[in-house]
């Protein structure tokens, strides 16, 4: 069951990171510096995004397949989070990422 969903995963992974790409779009100075779009290793990157990401999903970054969904979004593995991250959890850390100046 781990290797299918990890498998889903990882085919994910591919059309998000092609798809940005190919947007080519440049983020106005007044968009918010990360949503639950972003990609979570962007977001951990950041170390007030990193705070968040620990704040509402503890342990997360923790997992051993981060390594695995890192370069996809919150938004794109609630799915396959067996209900885990539910869509409170997301409006939750959508509004303090966008607080991240």
């Amino acid at each position: 069951m781990k290797q299918v969903a990890l498998a889903m995963i990882l085919a994910l992974v591919a059309p998000v990171a092609a798809n940005a790409a190919d947007t080519g779009a440049v983020a106005s100075t007044t968009a918010a510096k990360f949503t639950i779009d972003t990609p979570i290793q962007d977001i951990v990157a950041n170390e007030q995004g990193k705070a968040v990401i620990e704040r509402n999903f503890p342990g997360l970054i923790a997992r051993p397949e981060y390594e695995m969904f890192k370069a996809i979004s919150l938004k794109a593995l609630q799915p396959y989070s067996s209900g885990k991250i539910t869509d409170e959890m997301l409006a939750k850390t959508q509004s303090e990422l966008a607080a991240i100046q």
